[in-house]
């Protein structure tokens, strides 16, 4: 019991000690994150490099795939960027292995209350965050250290050694190492078990390394879970890291696992964690070499395995999936996207309904609605999205964005209320045939033309912040308040003079009241952008 309660201790300070030093790492990072993945093209070789360094960063190759698929499923990357960086991901997790094979564990609690000192010390932001990396790296000492001595009465435990003898066949050891990655959705985490196992002297470097194959199958499973919900593409980068871990496996099992056991034995003769950490690296690093050639034909089985059957829907976002939430610049940047995107569906809104006015066409009006139901949708998920990435460690700068697109999506929604309310004045007006005097539909047609260019600016405003953008829309809402008073003069006077009937004169001043209500909202979205330009 004692072994358990010791084991699933160290288990956990190690995955937080891991996890923990992941963010610091990608805090310290920033932007830069966002620039290392910017700089993607599509070499994939660089994808292999990048997707090295980001492993490495993040401590996490499952985290990279799902970060993967969400940049597919978001349009930020195609397959062949994809499958690059789904080689390089596993290259870059042997680091983990590498650094926990470390007999360091003498100076951990040493590198914790360092790492503790500097961060309560500390007032920058970048050096805290250098802290953290400083205290997670410690406390996964601690918790390997911790697995470690929970396994030494094993080492004369008579029935564990029995059961340990059949992992003689390697095939066992692939199954043990995909069932355990499996339940603990961390490859990492199984490696950091093994390690502490054979650092007992229980399972020989022959025993371990089939288990480590294993361990590169089940890390699979996590990035096919989050590719449900996905679109095709993405669901193909989940498929692709499925393939590439499969094909090294049987290709290290037909060809190369008794000749990289030399090779690791010439390298660490003795020590076993050590040997599993040197096995593991080369496991990966040859499995890109030797499969990096064969990409294409790899990204062309994914796309055989997952066809296309016609029944898959478009998304109502464009832009943004919750797996990317991890990078928050480029979540930030993508949420941008997807707010002007909702921008442009209610200029497409607004010119429907202006189109149904004057040519007094039901049916677009009824297309107007539609369109009204879809903005809601998107709305929702949008602000949804945003109170999410207001959850993560934020700079001040992404803060204001943040702020900025919050306030924007709000008024960029009423506006398409506002459409919507003008749907069904129109419907009003084409079912008790009222019709506008010659002069109304004249006034009326120049408050709709000057309205949406107040509006189409300040989506500009928002796809590139400037102030004298901006600026251009505060001189168009003052020119559409005074309008505003003068059609409302204007017309009441035709009223007065039964040049219009009550009905359509109704219509009228209810339609450029919603108007004007458009104009002060293209307002907000502008001063919103001044406040931060």
């Amino acid at each position: 019991m004692d072994i358990a309660i010791n084991l699933i201790g160290g288990l956990g300070l190690f995955l937080f000690g891991m996890i923990y030093m992941g963010d610091g790492l990608q805090k310290a990072a920033g932007n830069k994150m966002k620039d290392i993945l910017a700089a993607l093209t599509k070499n994939k070789l660089m994808g292999v490099l990048v997707g090295a360094l980001v492993t490495g960063v993040i401590q996490s190759s499952t985290a990279t795939t799902v970060m993967v698929i969400g940049f597919v499923n978001a349009g930020l990357m195609n397959l062949n960027q994809a499958v690059g960086i789904i080689m390089g991901a596993n290259v870059g997790t042997t680091v983990t292995a590498l650094l926990v094979s470390l007999n360091i564990t003498s100076i951990a609690t040493f590198m914790v209350g360092v790492g503790v000192a500097i961060f309560l010390i500390a007032k920058k932001r970048k050096v805290k965050n250098m802290a953290e990396v400083i205290i997670g790296f410690g406390i996964l000492f601690i918790g390997m250290n911790l697995m470690q001595t929970a396994m030494e009465p094993l080492e004369s435990n008579h029935v564990f050694i029995n059961i340990m003898t059949n992992f003689n066949n390697p095939y066992i050891g692939i199954f043990v190492g995909f069932l355990m990655t499996a339940i603990l959705q961390s490859s990492s985490a199984t490696t950091g078990l093994l390690i502490a196992l054979s650092a007992t002297g229980v399972i020989s470097f022959e025993q371990a390394y089939p288990i480590i194959f294993g361990q590169n199958i089940g890390t699979c499973l996590t990035a096919l879970v989050a590719s449900i919900g996905a679109n095709i593409t993405a669901k193909r980068a989940a498929v692709i890291h499925m393939l590439f871990n499969i094909l090294g496996t049987i290709l290290f099992m037909l060809f190369l696992r008794i000749p990289v056991q030399r090779l690791v034995y010439l390298v660490a003769p003795v020590y076993v964690p050590r040997q599993i950490a040197f096995g593991h690296i080369f496991f990966n690093i040859l499995n890109v070499i030797v499969l990096f050639p064969f990409s294409n034909l790899i990204v062309k089985a994914s796309e055989f395995i997952i066809r296309k059957d016609g029944r898959e829907s478009d998304s109502i976002t464009k832009y943004i999936d919750e797996r990317i939430l991890a990078t928050h610049s480029i979540a930030l940047t993508q949420t941008s996207k997807e707010v002007l995107h909702l921008g442009n569906l209610v200029m497409g809104q607004f010119e429907t309904a202006k189109n149904a006015l004057f040519e007094g066409n039901e049916e677009l009006v009824y297309k107007v609605f539609e369109e009204e139901k879809k903005i809601n949708k998107l709305n929702k998920e949008i602000l949804e999205y945003l109170v999410k990435l207001d959850k993560v460690s934020l700079t001040s700068t992404e803060k204001d964005k943040l702020f900025v697109l919050m306030n924007t999506t709000s008024d960029i929604e009423r506006v398409g209320d506002h459409i919507d309310n003008i749907g069904e004045l129109v419907l009003d007006k084409i079912e008790n045939k009222s019709d506008f005097s010659e002069e109304a539909t004249i006034e009326i047609d120049n408050m709709f033309k000057m309205t949406m260019e107040a509006y189409k600016i300040s989506l500009n405003a928002l796809a590139s912040p400037e102030s004298d953008v901006c600026n251009i829309v505060v001189k168009y809402e003052e020119d559409i308040d005074k309008m505003y008073k003068t059609l409302r003069k204007n017309h009441i006077d035709r009223l007065n003079n039964y040049i219009c009937s009550p009905n359509a004169g109704i219509v009228f001043l209810d339609m450029i009241s919603n108007l004007e209500r458009i104009g002060d909202h293209s307002l907000n979205i502008a001063e919103y952008i001044l406040e931060v330009v």
